[in-house]
């Protein structure tokens, strides 16, 4: 078992937006995360945040969980899963929030999956001319992107400061492209120096070219969600 498969803890925890299933070591959690945000509070929320509904008694407030403002039961009435913030069951959320949500589902229920199970891609590092067969997957933790073949290769992705896909078939009509590949640059731990490397699915029929560009297309999802992490 490599470093970056090891056990990460787990424990359960109760918030006010309700039950999380988060690392016992905040260094541990998923570069996807994100963090609760803060509750706007009552006193500053006379009225819905969406339809400018007044409450009273009768309309009563409630808080979306994933960007804490204040709306009235029509407005956050939609309960959706929200596993970047680790909920064990789906939480009440507005509905611009639910239709986020809604659209990461596809990334953690089968996205998420194609990257752990990995693919194969001839890898290059930085400027060197020759390229190494090797199986490319995200590990179980998330954390890592681990490289298998005659060498062994650990890079977090926390570390990982751009990614490019590489395309083929693009016409001036807006033609299907395809993807064949990605650059990614990345920093050691303790070093300020970016490294280099390159990704390209094989011609050759058994490096199955469709799982190539499936691993690379849920690659490219990954990067939007880990960008937009770092700017929470």
């Amino acid at each position: 078992m490599s470093g970056c498969e090891a056990h990460d803890a787990k424990k359960l925890v109760r918030s006010p937006s309700g039950l999380r299933m988060v690392p016992e070591h905040r260094s541990a959690r998923s570069p996807f995360g994100l963090d609760e945000p803060p509750w706007v509070p009552d006193k500053e929320c006379p009225r819905c945040m969406q339809c400018d509904t007044k409450f009273d008694f009768i309309t009563r407030k409630h808080h979306c969980r994933r960007c804490g403002k204040c709306f009235c039961d029509k407005c956050c009435s939609k309960k959706v899963p929200l596993p970047r913030m680790c909920f064990v069951d789906p939480v009440r959320q507005c509905a611009e929030c639910a239709l986020i949500s809604q659209k990461e589902t596809e990334f953690y229920d089968k996205q998420l999956k194609v990257l752990m199970n990995g693919a194969t891609f001839f890898v290059t590092l930085g400027t060197s001319d020759k390229s190494e067969l090797m199986v490319c997957r995200l590990s179980n933790n998330q954390r890592y992107l681990v490289l298998d073949g005659d060498s062994h290769y650990e890079i977090e992705i926390i570390q990982i400061s751009t990614v490019q896909i590489l395309t083929e078939g693009f016409t001036p009509g807006g033609g299907n492209t395809r993807a064949i590949g990605m650059v990614l640059q990345y920093k050691v731990p303790g070093s300020e120096e970016l490294m280099q490397m390159k990704f390209t699915a094989g011609e050759d029929f058994s490096c199955n070219k469709k799982l190539s560009a499936s691993w690379l297309a849920a690659m490219h999802k990954a990067t939007k969600l880990l960008y937009e992490s770092r700017d929470q």
